[in-house]
């Protein structure tokens, strides 16, 4: 039977789209950012194992933004998360990833577990009916998807808006349409948006101003109208256990330009477990802090390698820390970092930590991405990869990651003394046990 205490009502609503590239991010942020203009604790979560679009958010929120994936992350924990969001807030936002039937599971998949209304926001350049008709394709593609709304970004007048209003559905409103702006836009690199921390004032302003086109266009009555949705906590033999296993562990955290692909979900997991958790800077501290492990996000470490290669001091820190047996966990970019060089964009090559064999490299706009189960000795953990970068000469992996759709091996995991070392990006609370594991000295 369902508690007062287990059951939060809470308005929200899900931003999805019929691509990658249609502005969801760029309209969601502006939305949070007019609520909260307006007085309106709002939470922001993100679908998918997104690391940047959520410091986007976040800033834009001003709340931490957590990542919702039904394989990687379960049922429950998106559960919690949502429940105890709509314990705080007057409005949940949620943004997809990629198109909204894209990925097993899907945007569409998260919308409907949760029983949260949609809306499509869409790039309408270049077409005005066939908007409308594109939008009513997704309402009607799965009879389980509640599509209540559409934004039409990249309106380009009121005559445009009313062609495309005219010739949607009576059961889909067309909530605001946004200009197309190069003020509005977020900017991009390789791996996606460009990380919050580099260009703060400028998205201050980009927030700001799309937050005043959006309350211009009159959808923040349309938001207020909006029911609200019961969201359940789960049942507490659904949660993973976080046993005090790393009970007086310090674990240090690499934090700074180069290294920023941190979930809070992964942070939080490691002080459920006991550890305390402290950061250093590879590119601006000379020293470790006092700690017994240590764990090296992802990041962008190609485009600070001569920084990373010249500091001397931290560099001989942490090749000390591996000389002693300490436990290190290096994701991805973190990967990078400890191998003997990375060459960059521009085809300079940078010394590394060199702590295991081998050299990384660039590779253009091509990589590799998706789901995969990583397959250490302490236990198995779910996980992603991204990247666009290569690595040869490294020795023979003692495992490889389990791929979530193909039977092909996936990533080479890595080990070298008490280094675990991956492309493979993890989420903690997955497998508290097998993560602890990782880091106990």
């Amino acid at each position: 039977m369902t508690t007062a205490e287990s059951v939060a009502q809470c308005p929200a609503v899900f931003f999805a789209a019929p691509a990658s590239g249609q502005g969801k991010t760029t309209v969601t942020a502006g939305i949070a950012r007019m609520l909260k203009n307006q007085g309106k604790v709002v939470r922001v979560f993100k679908t998918g194992p997104d690391y940047l679009d959520p410091q986007i958010l976040e800033q834009a929120s001003g709340h931490p933004v957590d990542q919702l994936d039904l394989w990687m992350a379960g049922d429950a924990y998106c559960r919690q998360r949502l429940y105890e969001a709509a314990c705080e807030a007057d409005i949940i936002l949620i943004e997809g990833a990629m198109g909204v039937f894209d990925g097993e599971p899907s945007s569409a998949d998260l919308a409907v577990r949760f029983g949260l209304p949609m809306v499509i926001v869409m790039d309408v350049k270049g077409m005005a009916q066939t908007a409308a008709a594109i939008i009513k394709g997704i309402a009607e593609f799965r009879d389980d998807v509640d599509v209540v709304g559409m934004i039409a970004n990249g309106c380009a007048s009121a005559r445009h808006r009313e062609l495309i209003e005219g010739a949607l559905p009576e059961s889909i409103e067309l909530m605001a349409t946004v200009a197309r702006d190069p003020e509005l836009a977020l900017p991009e690199r390789h791996l996606g948006l460009v990380q919050a921390a580099e260009i703060r004032d400028e998205l201050e302003a980009r927030f700001d101003a799309g937050a005043k086109v959006l309350l211009a266009s009159g959808l923040m009555e349309k938001l207020d109208q909006l029911p609200s949705v019961a969201f359940y906590a789960p049942e507490p033999s659904d949660t993973p256990s976080f046993p005090p296993l790393l009970a007086g562990v310090t674990v240090g955290v690499a934090r700074d330009e180069a290294f920023s692909f941190i979930y809070q979900a992964n942070v939080d997991a490691l002080t459920s477990l006991g550890a305390s958790v402290t950061y250093f800077s590879p590119i601006h501290d000379s020293a470790l802090p006092e700690c017994d492990a240590l764990w090296l996000p992802g990041g962008y470490p190609e485009l600070y390698g001569a920084r990373l290669a010249g500091n001397q001091g931290i560099r001989e820190a942490i090749q000390t820390f591996f000389s002693n047996d300490k436990p290190i966990l290096a994701e991805c970019g973190g990967l990078l970092y400890c191998l003997e060089t990375l060459t960059d964009y521009d085809e300079a090559s940078h010394d590394m930590l060199g702590l295991l064999p081998g050299h990384g490299s660039m590779r253009g706009r091509r990589g590799c991405q998706g789901m995969q189960i990583a397959r250490f000795p302490e236990g198995e953990v779910r996980a992603h990869a991204h990247h666009r970068s290569v690595s040869e000469g490294t020795p023979e992996p003692v495992a490889f990651g389990q791929r979530q759709r193909h039977p092909a091996p996936g990533e080479a995991i890595f080990r070298e003394k008490r280094l675990s070392a991956s492309y493979l990006h993890l989420f903690f609370p997955n497998n508290p046990a097998a993560v602890a594991g990782l880091f106990l000295p």
